[in-house]
Parts: structure tokens; C-alpha cells; sequence
């Protein structure tokens, strides 16, 4: 029987990506005993107004680790670069290394048809990435993984795929409204996204843009505050439901596909 070590990774492009798509499930899995590692792919340096891609970058892993000590989780940056991340070698391999650094289990990141490129080309990363985390012949100096790790989907910002339709239906969802308090807390270390996303989304409060994503799903599962997550069942993955099993009392089922396109 595989035995899982209670560990969980959240990998997304850019720092504020972990706290606006998962970081309430992740305060969740704390609560339960997970260990948690946040890792971005990018330092997230163009995404900064008034400020150099440097200073801008050093700003945002500040911010990134701040928050991360919310959950007291430890964070990690890759250093591909901001807006022109693409899916190489060096970065299938160090993200291999963070997984086995790690002891992972549970991977969280983007969905392929994220709208943004930087998080399509995160989603390749990781999935190649966590695939081979469990074997030796890896070029990473630390042991392999016992068992390939479990990887799970978040969803993009305004829940659309990258063309403006509806997303394929989520396998489930997360009832995080007992730690909304949480996620927001950690969303609202990264103030210099404030002034970036008025210029680049036209969204005057990018913090309350979020919370207003997360009611939506709530209202889809009819509950407060909701997350919104895709288990990879592809070959090469394991199967197990260790996220929902461990989450059982916040997981909702998605029980109205049909309505996705609606809500």
C-alpha cells in the first residue's frame, strides 16, 4: 500500500498566484499536519509599476516570502523570468529537486489552458517535473521521491479558459470559508500588485477581485467562499484522492456541471 508523507507544494508562476487560486486549501492541510512549500517558477519582476524588473523581483519574493510565513511554509523561487518563462531542462530539474527537497505529495499547480502564458508554461514544468520525481535516474542529487506525487489543478484567474470560455467543469471544490480570513491575510502581503493589476487588468481592487472569485464558487456548491481544483488522472499519475480523502469534511463534489458556464 503506497504510504504518502503529509507534504503538500503549491507551484505557480508568479508570486500572489498560490494565495489567490489555493492558499485557503492550503491552510486547511496545515491545520491537518501538512507540511507546506510555496515555490514560484518566476519572481514575478515585470510585475511591478514605478519599479526596475530587479527591484521589482526582490520586492515580490519579500512579499511572497511574507506570506508564506502565514502558513509557516517555506518558499522557493525558481528564477525563470517574468514573462518570458518558457519550459526548459534546467527548470524540469530544479523543479524535480524542490519536489524531492520537499518530500512531496500533494502538487498544486496552474491548469494547462490557464489564461496566461507564464502559467501554461509553469503547468508543462511541473507536470513533466512531478512525473519523474520517483526516479533514479534523474539528474538531481538527492534521492528519489518513494512515490510519484499527486498533482492537482487550480483555477485562473476570472475562471475561464484562455480565449474567455467556460472552463471544463472542476472535479471538485474546497469549502474554505472558515479560512478566508487566512487567505486573504496572505493575499494582502503582496501590496505592489495593487497599482499592476489596475494598470494591466483595470481591477481597482485586485484583493476584493479575488475574494468575489472564490464567492462565485462558493455559490456553485452552495457554501460561503470555494476553491476550485482538477486532480491530473492522466497516465504516469498516481490515482489516489489523498487531497479530498484528507479534506473530506470541506470537499463539495461538483453535482451541477451543466451549470458552470451559468454561474
Amino acid at each position: 500500500m503506497k504510504q504518502f508523507p503529509k507534504t503538500v507544494v503549491s507551484i505557480h508562476a508568479h508570486p500572489d498566484d498560490t494565495e489567490s487560486f489555493c492558499a485557503g486549501t492550503l491552510a486547511l492541510l496545515r491545520a491537518k499536519g501538512y507540511e507546506i512549500a510555496i515555490v514560484t517558477l518566476t519572481p514575478g519582476g515585470l510585475g511591478g509599476i514605478g519599479s526596475t524588473e530587479k527591484e521589482t523581483a526582490n520586492l515580490r519574493k519579500k512579499e511572497a516570502e511574507a506570506a508564506a510565513s502565514l502558513l509557516g511554509a517555506r518558499y522557493y523561487c525558481a528564477d525563470g523570468r517574468d514573462g518570458y518563462l518558457y519550459d526548459t531542462e534546467a527548470l524540469r530539474i530544479r523543479i524535480t529537486e524542490i519536489l524531492r527537497q520537499a518530500n512531496a505529495a500533494i502538487v498544486m499547480t496552474h491548469l494547462p489552458c490557464d489564461y496566461h502564458s507564464d502559467h501554461r508554461a509553469t503547468c508543462n514544468i511541473v507536470e513533466a517535473a512531478t512525473m519523474v520525481a520517483a526516479l533514479p535516474n534523474v539528474p538531481v542529487d538527492l534521492p528519489p521521491l518513494a512515490v510519484t506525487p499527486l498533482l492537482y489543478h487550480t483555477a485562473p484567474l476570472g475562471a475561464s479558459d484562455p480565449l474567455g470560455g467556460p472552463l471544463l467543469s472542476p472535479h471538485f471544490y474546497v469549502d474554505v470559508s472558515s479560512v478566508m480570513h487566512v487567505k486573504m491575510a496572505m493575499l494582502e502581503k503582496h501590496r505592489s500588485q495593487i497599482e499592476l493589476m489596475k494598470v494591466m487588468h483595470k481591477m481597482d481592487d485586485f484583493f476584493a477581485e479575488m475574494r468575489e472569485q472564490n464567492k462565485l464558487f462558493g455559490r456553485r456548491v452552495r457554501r460561503e467562499y470555494a476553491e476550485a481544483f482538477w486532480q491530473h488522472l492522466g497516465g504516469g499519475f498516481q490515482k489516489d484522492a489523498l487531497l479530498q480523502e484528507t479534506l473530506a469534511d470541506f470537499v463539495v463534489e461538483n453535482a451541477a456541471p451543466h451549470e458552470e458556464a451559468k454561474a
